[in-house]
């Protein structure tokens, strides 16, 4: 079931840095921790060896904003800003219509 309009996508993109260093865990620790928040709505990810992106989806501003200052989601963002990161960038965006194809 789609959500009801308008809703909220925050795109990261990002370039790692070489090797893990606890990424791969810390990554899949915060999508779990991010949907039991409330206002999550759905995550995308994508990742090649040059760049990464996901999307988040969220019912308000209000509710990114609350994950944003979630404590372990600033130690996340702490350790990807000193260890994981070349460079990043994070576009908050509102979502007015989406539609798709499938097969």
């Amino acid at each position: 079931m789609a959500p009801e309009y308008p809703y909220y996508a925050v795109i990261f993109t990002s370039q790692r840095t070489d090797g893990d260093k606890g990424y791969g865990r810390m990554a899949r620790k915060m999508e779990e921790l991010a949907s039991q928040q409330e206002g999550f709505l759905g995550i995308e990810s994508a990742r090649d060896s040059e760049l990464g992106i996901t999307v988040s989806y969220w019912d308000s501003l209000e509710a990114i904003q609350k994950w944003k200052d979630h404590a372990a989601h600033q130690v996340a963002q702490e350790k990807g800003r000193t260890e994981w990161y070349k460079n990043y960038k994070v576009r908050i965006c509102k979502v007015e219509r989406d539609y798709s194809f499938e097969l």
